[in-house]
């Protein structure tokens, strides 16, 4: 007896053993399916279609509005600099003087002998005048009154000859005066004070930029502006109603704080780059662009209404490289989703295709969310630029 209640007992015992072990199965699969305390939760952002200015980014350099080299007209010793390096001139301010003594003298004897080409001609034009009057009652000869009248007018062409000499030691002595032809800023000296310069020399004395306005040249590949010319006469995008305001972009990143005007296009291609140059006009007041600095240009292409973005946080790259971003599907559940990006837009993709609108893409916790799984969808809030980030 007792050993049959023994063996009655180690079978109950083996029953209960077996039923909690396949109690604690089940409860394993239960949990691969659903994770315990629920579904992840999971912020998503709702597509919508949005009007998108389309802008493009081009390298360029600054150049002055205008420039000039300062170069002497006449030779000579340089007597004075009359301007600050790298200060303001207005045009017609004298920055140089050049020693003028020997082109006063020379102006001087200009003078003088203006003064007695003018005594010579008065002689001759009363001789001339007696002459002509005296050779109709025969009491001069014929050749007597022709040799008067060539020597009126040859004292008449001497008097022209010594008038523009006084003009040209006049203009001369002026240019011993060397000033500035624009204004603007004014560059380094190259040369001091008893310096010999001469007339037209190959080294400028100074250069004077205009930097208010500034130019700012771009170029942007043909390439780029063929297919910009394809989608505006296709439709994709729609021109802008001002498509000449341009943005800039220091080298640093920060944005300029003056808005510029496209001017032209150059109209050939650079055959070395395939690349047009595009020309820009900035104010420039506080002086903040010089010449030669690197910047970026933004410029307005055009519209494109009802378009798709995606933010930047929430695209991927699979190991193809392809661009992806999860998706709430209709059932809550976690959908990888390839799309095709074109270019960004601030901290958004522009997508091309692999999106429509209504779409929920998994902005936080996809950590905690695998493809298939079911999710607890929550709208995505932004957090303000000031708040930590955990």
């Amino acid at each position: 007896m007792q050993t049959m209640r023994g063996i009655k007992l180690m079978a109950l015992a083996g029953m209960l053993s077996a039923a909690m072990m396949l109690s604690g199965c089940g409860k394993k699969g239960n949990a691969a399916a659903t994770p315990p305390g629920g579904p992840p939760e999971v912020a998503v952002l709702t597509i919508k279609p949005e009007r998108v200015v389309l802008t493009t980014e081009l390298p360029g350099r600054t150049s002055p509005h205008l420039i000039a080299e300062v170069r002497p007209q006449v030779g000579g010793i340089i007597k004075q600099r009359l301007f600050t390096e790298g200060g303001e001139v207005k045009a017609g301010q004298v920055l140089y003087q050049i020693d003028p003594a020997s082109y006063e003298a020379t102006l001087a004897s200009a003078k003088a002998a203006q003064a007695k080409a003018e005594a010579t001609l008065g002689a001759a034009r009363l001789k001339a005048e007696r002459y002509r009057d005296l050779v109709k009652v025969k009491a001069v000869s014929e050749q007597d009154n022709d040799d008067a009248q060539a020597s009126l007018q040859q004292a008449e062409a001497d008097l022209a000859a010594t008038q523009a000499a006084v003009k040209t030691a006049g203009i001369n002595l002026g240019y011993t005066r060397i000033s500035a032809p624009i204004s603007g800023r004014i560059g380094r000296s190259s040369v001091t004070e008893g310096a010999l310069v001469t007339a037209n020399q190959t080294a400028a004395l100074a250069v004077i930029q205009q930097l208010n306005p500034i130019y700012v040249d771009v170029a942007q590949s043909n390439a780029e502006m063929l297919e910009l010319r394809r989608r505006l006469a296709s439709g994709q995008i729609k021109e802008d109603g001002d498509r000449s305001r341009v943005k800039l972009l220091l080298e640093d990143g920060s944005p300029y704080p003056q808005t510029g005007v496209l001017k032209f296009s150059e109209v050939t291609v650079d055959q070395s780059t395939g690349s047009i140059t595009l020309r820009a006009v900035f104010p420039n007041p506080k002086q903040l662009l010089l010449p030669g600095m690197f910047v970026r240009a933004v410029l307005e292409e055009g519209v494109k209404d009802n378009a798709i973005l995606a933010p930047q946080r929430a695209v991927t790259r699979n190991t193809k490289g392809e661009a992806m971003v999860m998706l709430a599907g209709a059932d809550d559940q976690v959908e990888p989703r390839i799309i095709q990006v074109s270019r960004t837009v601030g901290e958004n993709w522009l997508v091309a295709s692999g999106l429509k609108v209504g779409d929920r893409v998994i902005m936080e916790g996809i950590q905690r969310a695998r493809p298939g799984v079911k999710v607890k969808v929550v709208p995505f809030t932004a957090k303000p630029s000031g708040e930590a980030k955990h």
